[in-house]
C-alpha cells in the first residue's frame, strides 16, 4: 500500500482569494444598498458631481487606454500605460470609485468601496503577478522598474529581451481599438453614465412616484 503525500497547505493568496470570492457578491449588494440609502437620504449636490468628473473621467480614460494595449496571458505588456504602472486597469477603477463617492458625498460608501477594493484587488493582483513572474522571465526586471499601482511620471526604461542595452518603452504607438472592443471596455463608460443618471435623476423620480402614490 503506497502512502499518498498529504496536500500542501494553501498560501495566503489562495486563502484570501477564497474569502474574497465568498464575500464579493454580498459586499456588492451591501454597497448598492448603502448607495441607494445615501441617495435617498440627501439630495445630490451639483458641485460635487462636477468635481467628481476630475476623478471619473481620468479613470475611464486610463481603463480605455490600457484595454487597447493589454494582451492577457499572451505577452507581457510593458508599453502604453503599462510603462508607468503595472496595473492601470485597477488604478482606473479606483479613480472612478473615488469619484462616485465624492459625487455622493458619502463616507459610508467611500469606506465600503475602500474595503471592497482592498479585499478583492489585493489577492487578485498578487495572483496575477505570480502568474506573470512564472510565465514571463522579463517580469522580474519589469516589476523592479515599474510601480505596482502609483504611476511613475516618465515611461520606464526597460531592457530589451536578449539585449544588454536599455530602451525606452514609448507609451504612444501601439494602441489597438480592436483590443479595446474585444475587452468590451466600453461597458465601463456605460456603467458610469448610468451611475451619473441615478445621481441626478433617481431621487427626484422616486420622490415624484411616492407623491403620486400618497
Amino acid at each position: 500500500m503506497t502512502h499518498q503525500p498529504s496536500p500542501q497547505p494553501s498560501d495566503w493568496i489562495t486563502r484570501w482569494q477564497r474569502v474574497a470570492s465568498r464575500i464579493r457578491v454580498p459586499l456588492g449588494f451591501l454597497t448598492a444598498a448603502v448607495y441607494l440609502f445615501e441617495l435617498w437620504r440627501k439630495p445630490t449636490q451639483p458641485a460635487a458631481v462636477l468635481w467628481s468628473l476630475a476623478l471619473v473621467l481620468p479613470g475611464l480614460w486610463l481603463r480605455a487606454y490600457a484595454a487597447g494595449y493589454v494582451k492577457k496571458n499572451r505577452e507581457l505588456t510593458v508599453t502604453g500605460p503599462y510603462a508607468h504602472t503595472r496595473n492601470p486597469l485597477y488604478l482606473g477603477s479606483m479613480l472612478m470609485a473615488a469619484g462616485f463617492a465624492l459625487a455622493l458625498q458619502s463616507w459610508p460608501v467611500a469606506v465600503l468601496l475602500a474595503i471592497g477594493f482592498s479585499v478583492i484587488y489585493i489577492p487578485v493582483i498578487a495572483a496575477e503577478e505570480r502568474f506573470l513572474r512564472a510565465t514571463f522571465p522579463a517580469f522580474a526586471d519589469y516589476s523592479r522598474t515599474v510601480p505596482r499601482l502609483i504611476p511613475r511620471l516618465t515611461p520606464a526604461r526597460l531592457a530589451a529581451p536578449g539585449s544588454p542595452q536599455t530602451v525606452t518603452s514609448d507609451p504612444r504607438p501601439g494602441f489597438s481599438f480592436g483590443l479595446y472592443l474585444r475587452h468590451r471596455e466600453y461597458n465601463a463608460g456605460v456603467g458610469a453614465a448610468l451611475l451619473y443618471l441615478s445621481l441626478l435623476f433617481l431621487r427626484p423620480a422616486l420622490g415624484a412616484l411616492f407623491t403620486r402614490l400618497r
